[in-house]
């Protein structure tokens, strides 16, 4: 349970910083650290900041009673391999001309280790405390 457990808690922090980093700095964090081009209203990359926020207290929240609900963390698994699967594909076949890669590959990367840790935790969990 402790792999998983921080797992959880490492992926939490990584994405309630971004999150409320792009709710509070859209555009300075996309457009001037991250080179990608300026959008007319950012009002949605804000609320995605807020949701990532949101899902960081729901990793929490599984963190902290990983030992009746453990099995829950396979929705984290899912959105991280999901998010990262797009972000490397964005990054590959989706660029705007003249837009940067690093933030996709970073988001990528990311969170495909947050995939890693998060599956090899459930591993582990699921010797420790077996779904029945």
């Amino acid at each position: 349970m402790k792999l998983l457990r921080n797992a959880l808690y490492l992926a939490a922090g990584s994405w309630a910083a971004c999150g409320i980093a792009v709710a509070l700095f859209p555009a300075t964090i996309l457009v001037r650290w991250f080179n990608q081009p300026p959008y007319p209203d950012y009002t949605y990359v804000r609320s995605t900041g807020i949701v990532c926020a949101g899902m960081a207290l729901l990793m929490v929240l599984v963190a902290q009673k990983l030992d009746a609900v453990w099995w829950w963390s396979w929705a984290f698994a899912i959105t991280s391999a999901g998010l990262g699967t797009l972000s490397a594909a964005h990054a590959i076949w989706g660029l705007p001309p003249d837009a940067g890669a690093l933030l996709w590959w970073l988001f990528a990367g990311g969170n495909f280790v947050f995939t890693s840790l998060i599956l090899l935790g459930m591993e582990s969990a699921s010797h420790e405390k077996p779904f029945v």
